[in-house]
């Protein structure tokens, strides 16, 4: 079985309002050696419902309620030792790419304990049109047809306003801005130009494996 570390584990954040390309991004540098990327999707989607965190999951989310944000990291918690321990994710050699977890400050705060957050790639665009569109033909091209409507994409940007941006005056000091209105390919190489620039990277690409 794999060693479940008590050193924090070296992370980098990407943070942005819904359509901005977090997860495009994410599962992208998730395929380069030397990073793991864990979305908020998957800690969710491999939940085990037989276990009490599970269960307990389930009561708030067949409420329709919130989970709440010691419940979320418990459970991230959970699936981040189970990649450790199946060797999926090695934390002395990979960096781990966050994206849709830490969702707030409070969740940002309990995190700390397992992870150094190294830096904060803020993915902007101000045009709220421009997400607009982006999570209409996104939602069309998975059939998820309600998530297309005028009101659940302005009640998602505006949430993400309220819980989620507050993150990037909490790491102000980490936070690198890139445009997300490029092309994907110009966003993910600005991206990788800054991790390059991180120690943790400098490290771990050292490592012969």
């Amino acid at each position: 079985m794999g060693k479940k570390s008590s050193k924090p584990h070296p992370a980098l954040l990407i943070v942005g309002a819904p359509g901005a390309g977090k997860g495009t991004q994410g599962k992208v540098l998730g395929t380069l050696p030397r990073f793991f990327h864990c979305a908020c999707g998957d800690v969710f989607r491999s939940l085990d419902t037989r276990t009490a965190l599970g269960q307990k999951f389930v009561e708030y989310s067949s409420k329709g309620e919130l989970v709440p944000d010691e419940l979320t990291i418990g459970l991230w918690k959970v699936q981040i030792d189970n990649w450790i321990e199946t060797y999926h994710y090695k934390p002395d050699i990979d960096i781990l790419v966050l994206d849709g977890i830490p969702r707030n400050v409070e969740q940002a705060k309990i995190i700390e304990n397992y992870l150094e957050v190294y830096t904060v790639i803020h993915l902007t665009c101000p045009d709220r049109e421009e997400l607009s569109r982006r999570m209409r033909k996104r939602a069309l091209k998975e059939n998820r047809f309600d998530d297309a409507s005028d009101e659940v994409i302005s009640n998602r940007i505006e949430t993400y306003v309220e819980e989620t941006r507050p993150l990037i005056e909490y790491y102000k000091d980490k936070v690198v801005d890139i445009d997300a209105t490029r092309q994907p390919v110009e966003v993910l190489g600005k991206i990788i130009g800054e991790i390059v620039k991180l120690d943790a990277y400098k490290e771990r690409a050292k490592i012969v494996v």
